[in-house]
């Protein structure tokens, strides 16, 4: 194996094992951050050791045990040596055998034991609601998903400079605020669950239709969404929130490879080549749905939105969509989470429904909405019900308006193609009411 593959092979597994081995020596350890720079330093060892030695058998456990040993060297420099000791003692009791086993035998057994609890135990602090959002955001990508600074910067299109300064400044700040490493429990863990959730379901919005630059789509940051999403759902397979989000990021990534033309352009959902849905990624969206129902008929937002989903992927032809089950979903919705973006997407579902006169009802009703003032998508999807009722020039003008707002250079270029549709009224009668929901994706 050349160098060059052998430091391939280390990305791959720390990509694979960075969480575990992080949330293993925060456990010893009880700060992230530190956590964090003892399993940079295995890695270290690994880039150093592995082009002459080879790579291990077994990586991830030749990892965690170097950084453990860092993790005890540091305990035992440590003026607080004996009083870590302390707090590991109900664990770190003797042997079954009744032999003291070593310190290093002792704390390999606590993360033996506990690894997947370490692993909760990550997930809540890296999302804890003392963070900002965006703070939360990379610091989940860099602990949780072992991406490394220049990497979130590009997902997101910000300076390296910034981003690491965030993290920095996030673990600095976990800290400053003295965040236990642990598991909420009670009232305390239906809020501190809902901050993972959005967490997660923020990176993977982020890579199903990104907010700006050339690309319309990342995958890489929607895979990674549902890679943090089927680790939650293994880790609380009781709480049907997490199986509700799952279903929801797994049925829009069956999409993926229908969204995106050969050019990189984008394809709205009802244009789409439903062939091209990946049926496996339905299949498993569809379980998760019904497990999550079975967990709590009083459904949530992710539970609810998942079920608008499925009536989407339900549809073998576009024609096919139940659009009046998802507005009365979009309704529930509502309700459960009241949100002027809810509501334009209900108007959608009511204009595919009932036509798109009572959708612009709908919409219009949103016009004064401080919260959208600037947001693309509501004179997008005004365009499109003004297009259908043959009102070419005011549609032209809002689609227009929509591309001098948006700052994705795809969804520009496909809202001019709109704006210009317009101007050549391409379309002497309204389209086809089941194609063109501007939310709809």
């Amino acid at each position: 194996m050349t160098v060059t593959d052998t430091h391939g092979a280390i990305d791959a597994v720390w990509r694979i094992e960075s969480a575990r081995i992080i949330a293993g020596v925060a456990r010893i350890v009880r700060d992230v951050g530190l956590a964090e720079e003892l399993a940079q330093d295995a890695l270290v060892a690994a880039l150093e050791q592995w082009p002459d030695s080879g790579v291990p058998n077994n990586p991830g456990a030749w990892l965690m045990a170097i950084a453990k040993r860092r993790a005890i060297d540091l305990i035992r420099r440590k003026e607080t040596y004996q009083r870590k000791l302390a707090e590991l003692g109900h664990e770190l009791e003797l042997g079954s055998n009744g032999v003291e086993d070593s310190v290093e035998d002792r704390v390999e057994a606590v993360l033996e034991d506990t690894i997947e609890d370490d692993l909760l135990r990550l997930v809540f602090t890296a999302c804890h609601p003392v963070l900002s959002t965006e703070a939360r955001v990379s610091l989940t990508l860099r602990l949780l998903g072992g991406l490394k600074t220049d990497e979130i910067a590009r997902a997101f299109l910000a300076p390296e400079a910034t981003v690491a300064q965030r993290i920095v400044r996030a673990k600095r700040n976990l800290a400053k605020a003295g965040v236990e490493f642990e598991v909420p429990a009670g009232d305390e863990l239906i809020e501190r669950l809902s901050s993972v959730l959005e967490v997660i379901y923020l990176i993977y919005n982020e890579g199903y239709s990104a907010t700006a630059g050339d690309d319309w789509m990342r995958p890489a940051l929607c895979n990674e969404a549902l890679r943090l999403g089927r680790l939650l759902a293994e880790l609380m397979p009781a709480e049907p929130e997490v199986h509700g989000l799952l279903a929801l990021m797994e049925i829009q990534a069956s999409r993926a490879n229908a969204r995106v033309g050969p050019n990189g352009e984008p394809v709205l959902l009802l244009d789409q080549d439903r062939r091209r849905w990946d049926r496996l990624l339905i299949r498993r969206g569809l379980e998760g749905l019904d497990r999550a129902w079975a967990l709590d008929s009083s459904p949530g937002p992710y539970l609810l939105q998942a079920a608008i989903a499925a009536c989407h992927a339900r549809a073998a032809e576009a024609d096919d969509t139940d659009w009046a089950r998802i507005a009365g979903l979009y309704a529930v919705l509502a309700q459960v989470v009241p949100s002027p973006v809810v509501e334009l997407n209900r108007a959608v579902a009511i204009s595919m429904a009932f036509g798109p006169e009572r959708g612009l009802v709908a919409v219009d009703a949103l016009a004064d909405e401080p919260s959208l003032k600037g947001y693309h998508l509501l004179p997008s999807v005004r365009g499109d019900l003004l297009f259908k009722l043959g009102r070419f020039d005011e549609a032209r003008s809002e689609f227009d308006n929509a591309a001098g707002s948006t700052r994705n250079e795809r969804e520009r270029a496909l809202l001019l193609d709109r704006a210009a549709a317009c101007r050549k009224n391409t379309f002497a009668v309204p389209v086809d009411p089941g194609r063109g929901g501007s939310t709809q994706r």
